[in-house]
């Protein structure tokens, strides 16, 4: 890459990010313009084009060169490229899993009893083929695939519910379709493994077969490791030959067709695959989804709807994906540097989270333990200066969380050593913060350190979510593009993060109206707070998230009664306890029947699966995720006790001889319906998200700091009124503290 190179990667990420800043006003009309977007797409394919889909399982944007592919980069000069994520069930796709998915338009996967890839089953001419004898190599002929009743048994068992022959039915009543390989028969079967025109390879005589479909599936076979012992010169001579192929097949391709080559399945290591899509509606472009929100990534399943839709058949309700449409690109050069840094950004994901967050957690035990330990005793000079380093130790530490987010205003992937750029970068945003945080006027409040930064982390993400998310892609506690679950909103890993804080930085903002008496402006203030990161979590257009809508609604509630001296009745208590689920159907209704204000989401989607009895498998996959996160890992496991020991702590802590926390307690009333709250937002991010006991285990890292913070704070103070501004004797002395 030259030097003008990355100048123009850093100008590109720069725009991107001004843009993000734009906003309400951009968030506000990006249904609008999706809706548009979408109108002309429609009437541009409404005929029912052709459609040619090549694979070539495992090419990636490094593989696409002028020089060694020059079929494929005319092609993208033409057309429209972009990034595909192959994950079907598993991260980690075999060529298997990915033809299934696509045959089904739903996850789905075959691996042998080893757990390794499972090869692509035997395709066999029927009793009415010619003799193979008289027949040429590329004649089209009736084919059968045994194993697919197999294949489709072996499916059973997951809640995926693939819609098997799906693909195919994009051909039309009528029509037929052509399979060139064993991956396009795999990817055309029927559910008893029938192929009604299948071509054994792409030589020249496939090309009236491919004339006389509407729809042609071909499958390339795939790449061979960079990695393995032939090295790099096997993987060129395999794309040269694939290049070739793709060119006869292109060359076949009828008048108008629209040409797809993508991709498919991950190979040894996961990757962004590459996808090109050209002809008309698609030149020039760089493509994108709904299901993804982002230029230039689609996924898998986004394949199967839109070769529907550019058949102009009808897509069952229950079909997983989105159309994949085309947005503006400049130079093919650029976009495909923008491409594979996409890939970039992944590949530090996948490789740097789970030690992230492993020595995140570590990291913080281990100050707690030092400080503990370095500072230990009860002389007056000793605690306090133990309550000091705790103060500055762990503020700092809970900073991370905004901290990494904000590493993305730099463009690291296209920057060297991308992975030292962003943790770097997180932790000097993270140092930021907190030396705001510990030395702004709030500083002499048990709750100011802790409240700003709480502050900071919901308004980074909120704002991030606001405008399209852009901050967040592929952060640590952000979205993982290549794991295939989320790609926009709020992820998964913030969650914990972003709920805690919310109630922590209301609770905060609530105490100088409460100090001065006045509970109504107090209560107004926590559901102001509410209110505004309940929506930034819960609107289809922004976070997306229906756990943390689920989890955030009764906390901020159980918050709000506390603010307001509201005694929690048993009627009270069943109307808290479904609150999130009333909050998150009403938005689901909202976006379901005003798609086009409200935004696309999976959300009001969910609704008119449950309208069409699709939503029962929907239920049970999630169920399934959320029960299966708690072997993900070796320590996974140790999360759930981290959480009931945690709640334990705070119903009894005289149990465990917590004097501090005890002291706490009785000296501040509100301080147990607040980490009540974070407690129960952890516990019901939990129940309510499909990642499961992994969405408190990232949030632990922020929310037991904080509170330690919290609650050292108020002990230490003598007779002190830190928070309820009801506690304390010396209530005058207490409000002419600097920031409350």
């Amino acid at each position: 890459m030259t030097g003008a190179d990355t100048v123009n990667d850093v100008k590109a990420w720069l725009a991107r990010a001004a843009m993000a800043g734009c906003g309400m006003l951009a968030a506000l009309l990006a249904p609008a313009a999706a809706m548009a977007a979408g109108g002309a797409a429609t009437q541009a394919h409404g005929a029912g084009r052709s459609v040619v889909l090549i694979t070539i399982p495992g090419l990636r944007w490094t593989d696409i060169t002028p020089a060694v592919t020059p079929v494929l980069w005319r092609l993208a000069a033409d057309g429209s490229a972009g990034s595909l994520v192959a994950k079907t069930a598993l991260t980690g796709s075999c060529p298997a899993d990915s033809y299934l998915t696509l045959n089904s338009g739903a996850s789905a996967q075959y691996r042998l009893p080893s757990g390794r890839c499972a090869p692509l089953p035997a395709v066999t001419p029927t009793a009415a083929a010619p003799a193979s004898s008289t027949t040429s190599q590329n004649e089209a002929w009736p084919a059968h695939l045994a194993a697919m009743p197999r294949l489709v048994r072996y499916n059973e068992q997951f809640s995926t519910r693939p819609d098997w022959g799906l693909l195919a039915t994009a051909a039309g009543p009528g029509q037929c379709a052509t399979a060139v390989g064993p991956g396009g028969a795999l990817a055309l079967a029927s559910q008893a493994g029938n192929v009604a025109s299948y071509v054994p390879g792409a030589g020249t005589d496939a090309r009236s077969a491919i004339r006389n479909c509407p729809l042609t599936v071909a499958g390339l076979g795939s790449l061979p490791p960079a990695s393995a012992r032939q090295g790099p010169a096997a993987r060129a001579r395999a794309l040269r030959s694939a290049d070739q192929a793709a060119g006869r097949i292109i060359a076949a391709a009828p008048a108008g067709a629209i040409v797809v080559v993508a991709g498919l399945a991950d190979g040894p290591v996961p990757h962004l695959q590459a996808i090109i899509v050209s002809g008309p509606g698609y030149s020039r472009g760089l493509l994108t989804a709904a299901s993804t929100r982002r230029p230039g990534l689609v996924t898998i399943t986004d394949l199967t709807v839109s070769v529907l839709r550019w058949r102009a058949q009808p897509r069952p309700a229950a079909a997983v994906g989105s159309p994949i449409m085309r947005t503006g690109r400049g130079p093919l050069a650029a976009a495909v540097r923008a491409l594979i840094g996409q890939d970039t950004v992944v590949q530090v994901y996948r490789t740097t989270a789970g030690w992230f967050f492993l020595g995140y957690a570590a990291a913080e035990m281990l100050i707690v333990l030092v400080i503990a330990l370095a500072l230990r005793g009860g002389e007056v000079g000793r605690r306090r200066r133990r309550r000091t380093a705790y103060r500055v130790a762990l503020v700092s530490a809970a900073a991370v969380s905004a901290g990494t987010v904000l590493a993305g205003l730099v463009p690291w992937p296209v920057l060297p050593h991308p992975a030292l750029l962003l943790y770097g970068l997180g932790l000097g945003w993270s140092a930021v913060i907190a030396a705001l945080a510990l030395a702004g006027p709030w500083r002499r409040s048990p709750l100011g350190p802790p409240g700003f930064v709480s502050a900071v982390t919901v308004l980074v993400i909120a704002l991030d979510v606001i405008t399209g998310s852009h901050l967040q892609r592929d952060a640590p506690f952000g979205q993982a593009g290549l794991v295939g679950g989320r790609y926009y909103g709020i992820g998964n890993c913030a969650l914990v993060s972003y709920a805690a804080g919310a109630l922590i930085w209301a609770a905060w903002a609530a105490l100088p109206a409460l100090r001065a008496g006045r509970r109504s402006r107090a209560v107004a203030t926590v559901g102001a707070i509410g209110l505004f990161a309940v929506v930034a979590c819960g609107w289809p257009e922004f976070g997306a998230k229906v756990g943390g809508t689920m989890a955030m609604v009764p906390c901020f509630l159980l918050l709000l009664a506390a603010i307001g001296g509201a005694r929690i009745t048993a009627g009270r208590a069943m109307l808290i306890a479904v609150s999130g689920i009333a909050a998150i159907a009403a938005v689901a209704v909202l976006n379901y029947l005003f798609p086009a204000v409200t935004g696309s989401s999976d959300i009001g989607a969910f609704v008119g699966q449950v309208l069409h009895g699709s939503a029962g498998s929907i239920l049970q996959r999630k169920a399934s995720a959320n029960a299966g996160s708690l072997t993900g890992t070796w320590f996974t496991p140790l999360v759930p006790a981290v959480v009931a020991v945690t709640g334990l702590m705070l119903a009894r802590p005289g149990w465990f001889r917590l004097r501090t926390l005890a002291r706490a307690l009785a000296a501040q009333p509100l301080l147990r319906p607040l980490l009540t709250a974070v407690w129960l937002a952890g516990l019901l991010g939990w129940l309510a998200d499909d990642s499961g006991v992994s969405v408190p285990a990232a949030g632990l890292p922020f929310a037991l700091p904080l509170a330690i913070v919290i609650v050292t704070g108020i002990a230490g103070l003598e007779g002190a009124d830190g928070m309820s501004g009801m506690a304390t004797k010396d209530r005058t002395a207490a409000r002419s503290r600097p920031g409350g």
